[in-house]
């Protein structure tokens, strides 16, 4: 009786683990303020979505800017002045001056320049802190390919819910650390309550006091002969292939006309 009680005991608490950690990769951003609802972040002027996809984009934007305070923004040119990627930039949070709750704020911009191909992240004020050029360059290369296919709504969905994931992060900590991955964590929690129960299920069975001793004849047990064989030994070489360094990627922050300091990373596509 008490052996079934341990067992479901241990079995709830298993479940409890399991459902616990399983809400560590699920949180969900909050919702956009009343003040924000109507504010735009899509600024698609080279065409490239849908009415659809910029809608929902915008959103999502709008939802996950709420909980990191910061606007999340995608500026797209065909960039007739042909002026460099990282001007346009600049030159835009200039003359639109976003943030989240004041002009010239917490801002993140994705420059899209469809005349060269070349695509710039910054962040401004909390998103230079929390955005770094490491991390920009990491959402760089993240999106990189779906905007080499053209796959240009998917790039920017990854940009706004990646931004938002490292803006999450103190600085100067790897957001990509295994560490931080919560099906990661749900996996550990799942080992660690599994070690829970069976030490549970193995204390209710009662104490095993037979072992190899109880019939074993030491008077005539013991070993009839001992052999060692040396077979060969293989060694195999193998060249480490190194990759080669590109000039896909670069740049860095700096400070606009205006005087607004930014972090940067920028790259062709």
């Amino acid at each position: 009786m008490n052996k079934n009680r341990y067992k479901n005991t241990s079995m709830w608490l298993l479940l409890l683990l399991v459902w616990v950690a399983a809400g560590l990769p699920f949180q969900h951003a909050s919702a956009a303020s009343e003040g924000n609802a109507n504010k735009s972040l899509i600024y698609d002027e080279a065409h490239l979505l849908t009415a659809e996809q910029t809608k929902e984009l915008n959103e999502l934007a709008l939802r996950y800017g709420a909980e990191r305070e910061t606007d999340f923004i995608i500026f797209t040119t065909d960039n007739p002045e042909n002026l460099d990627v990282v001007d346009l930039t600049e030159n835009f949070y200039d003359e639109k001056a976003p943030g989240y709750d004041k002009s010239h704020g917490n801002a993140a911009i994705l420059t899209l320049d469809m005349r060269n191909r070349d695509v710039y992240l910054a962040g401004f004020y909390k998103a230079e802190e929390r955005l770094d050029d490491g991390r920009l360059q990491k959402i760089r290369s993240k999106i990189t390919p779906d905007l080499t296919e053209g796959n240009y709504a998917d790039a920017f969905e990854t940009y706004i819910k990646t931004a938002y994931k490292y803006m999450g992060f103190k600085p100067g900590v790897n957001p990509d650390n295994i560490l931080f991955n919560g099906w990661f964590q749900l996996g550990v929690a799942v080992v660690i309550g599994g070690i829970v129960v069976g030490i549970m299920a193995y204390r209710s069975g009662g104490t095993v006091t037979v072992n190899r001793m109880t019939y074993e004849d030491a008077a005539t047990s013991g070993v009839l002969a001992q052999e060692d064989r040396y077979i060969r030994t293989t060694t195999t070489r193998r060249k480490i292939e190194r990759q080669s360094s590109g000039s896909g990627g670069g740049g860095g922050g700096g400070r606009t006309g205006g005087g607004h300091s930014h972090s940067g990373s920028r790259g062709s596509f």
